[in-house]
């Protein structure tokens, strides 16, 4: 009788590949996930050294500081800012853009010196900002500077 229960005991299954390929894909994210998340709390000095990434990393500060310009200018038009108040705003996120851009602290520069340096091309944006915020009667339109600032976000490379 025992050896009439042997012919029911057989070997292992058969082994599955739909298992393999979930467990290589599982570890293929992970790794891309560690990367990303490795790349992305990099600091933007080094980002701006790789040359794949560079251009990644170059668009999306463009774009996110083109946001930020964008919403000042709406807040300003929607009445939510004084002249001085969009300016002071503006010239702070241009100023955080040229740091991170280029790696110059421009938060910490003079208009002059801005305006005599590597980023001569801003100070006149700078200056008429500078006018909009200390300036009793301000000789620059708000909303004309707003937009070449977002503008000069844009097309920065």
């Amino acid at each position: 009788m025992p050896d009439d229960l042997l012919r029911f005991i057989g070997g292992p299954l058969s082994f599955s590949y739909w298992w393999l390929g979930i467990g290589i894909a599982l570890i293929v994210i992970v790794i891309l996930w560690c990367t990303g998340v490795f790349v992305w709390t990099m600091a933007p000095a080094r980002l701006r050294t790789l040359p794949v990434i560079r251009n990644l990393h170059g668009s999306l500060v463009r774009r996110r500081f083109a946001r930020s310009l964008q919403r000042t200018n709406q807040q300003y038009l929607a009445g939510g800012l004084t002249p001085a108040q969009a300016g002071a705003a503006v010239s702070r996120i241009l100023r955080s853009f040229i740091y991170v851009t280029t790696g110059v602290r421009a938060q910490y520069l003079h208009v002059g010196d801005i305006a005599d340096g590597d980023l001569a091309g801003v100070g006149p944006l700078f200056r008429a900002l500078n006018d909009v915020q200390f300036s009793a009667a301000p000789q620059s339109d708000m909303v004309t500077l707003g937009r070449s600032a977002e503008e000069m976000v844009r097309t920065w490379r």
